[in-house]
């Protein structure tokens, strides 16, 4: 392949595609996540590679794998992203932040029990501001984030989040969500006083899907305490969850940030000995647009918002 020619000229758009590449991992996850096929991927990389003028993927069994070549690419393009996000949030300070509208992204319980007193918030901060909210969890978060259809992601750290070390994005810890231990009233731990987890290794459990926040974190607490949950019912909603364990169906890990959906039923709370579960809520706005006067203020009511939940 020619070297890197001193007319060095590369598309914008075919490093986000190699970008998507590095987090998913192969072609047809990267494919999905971009709606586009295996073979216009290809195509992308295969022409980003020859404005490089050095390989950027080489064969590993039926898949690929990013090269050096690649990997110092990368770095540059996380650098490049966050000097263009820069440049944006100088034009809009220039406009003394007039921004028409912004888009939250977040994980479902985030929606219901965080983003109510968010947008409440910055509807007296930000009148002149459309807020739109969009569902989302990590993977698909921060590929609708890095492609500019999210603002602001709000998300749990789990293994599918980007590591704090991920130099593409600025994060701000939010908040820590405890997870209480919930079972029917019936329950024959109820009135025993604090419980090890491990004493409900036995137990049915109500979990969401693996791939979710909440499922995903919910086993890897139950893995901690040193068994694998029995899980009779992957239920994602949580109000549908709460009403499986008033009905005795299992027991189950449920935030306290939708707690609203379970205070009410007939269930209890075991007092669990130890430290709580949790799990940490966090902010991440792309790195660059950390001055962009509304953005600013949308991170600044997730913070306030999340104080006031843990008061």
């Amino acid at each position: 392949m020619e070297q890197v020619s001193g007319t060095f000229t590369i598309d914008l758009r075919r490093l986000a595609v190699l970008r998507e590449l590095q987090r998913r991992g192969s072609l047809a996850r990267t494919a999905e996540a971009l709606r586009l096929t295996p073979s216009a991927v290809s195509q992308q990389l295969a022409a980003l590679a020859r404005e490089a003028g050095v390989p950027l993927t080489e064969r590993e069994g039926r898949g690929v794998r990013l090269t050096g070549q690649a990997r110092v690419l990368l770095a540059h393009a996380d650098a490049i992203a966050a000097q263009l996000e820069q440049a944006r949030a100088d034009l809009a300070a220039y406009g003394e932040g007039g921004r028409g509208s912004v888009t939250v992204g977040c994980f479902s319980s985030g929606i219901l029990g965080l983003l109510p007193a968010v947008l409440r918030g910055l509807g007296e901060r930000l009148p002149q501001v459309r807020v739109d909210v969009v569902e989302a969890e990590p993977p698909d978060l921060f590929t609708a984030l890095d492609s500019g259809q999210v603002d602001v992601a709000v998300a749990v750290d789990f293994a599918k989040a980007p590591p704090h070390t991920d130099d593409r994005y600025s994060r701000e810890d939010l908040f820590t969500d405890v997870l209480d231990l919930v079972v029917p009233a019936g329950h024959r731990l109820v009135g025993q006083g604090p419980v090890w987890l491990r004493e409900l290794a036995r137990d049915a459990w109500i979990i969401g899907a693996a791939e979710s926040c909440c499922g995903a974190v919910a086993r890897s607490v139950c893995a901690a305490a040193g068994f694998t949950p029995d899980v009779r019912h992957a239920v994602s909603d949580w109000g549908a969850l709460a009403a499986l364990v008033e009905a005795g169906q299992g027991v189950a890990l449920i935030p306290r940030l939708v707690r609203e959906l379970y205070v009410r039923r007939r269930v209890v709370v075991l007092e669990t000995e130890g430290e709580p579960a949790v799990r940490n809520v966090f902010a991440a706005v792309r790195a660059g647009s950390e001055g962009d006067a509304v953005l600013e203020v949308v991170r600044d009511q997730l913070l306030a918002s999340g104080e006031a939940l843990l008061g």
